[in-house]
């Protein structure tokens, strides 16, 4: 059960971060109680996931998940670069969270 409550904490962490762009620095209303509200439940399903978790293996695996959907969200969403370089190095993230998983 933890591991699906770090899961979505970092799902979650990807919606505030990439809500922090349509913000526009908290002045469209919209965006920016979606982000807040995106980082209450981010940091809350990871201090319950951390109840169970190594909070180094947890806080890994949440700003790993954070930073892939990030890095891919912005390819996708904002037309960012998406090179061969970028695309292995998200590839590492992924095989270090795949570690961390089943190292513990």
């Amino acid at each position: 059960m933890a591991w699906i409550l770090l899961v979505l904490a970092g799902l979650f962490e990807v919606g505030w971060a990439i809500g922090l762009k349509y913000t526009e620095g908290f002045t469209r209303v919209g965006p920016s109680v979606f982000t807040i509200v995106s980082m209450i439940i981010s940091v809350l399903l990871l201090g319950l996931a951390l109840k169970t978790l190594p909070v180094g293996t947890g806080y890994a695996v949440w700003t790993g998940i954070g930073t892939v959907g990030t890095a891919l969200l912005g390819i996708y969403l904002l037309g960012e670069p998406a090179t061969a370089a970028r695309l292995a190095c998200i590839g590492l993230i992924v095989a270090g969270i795949l570690g961390l998983k089943f190292a513990v």
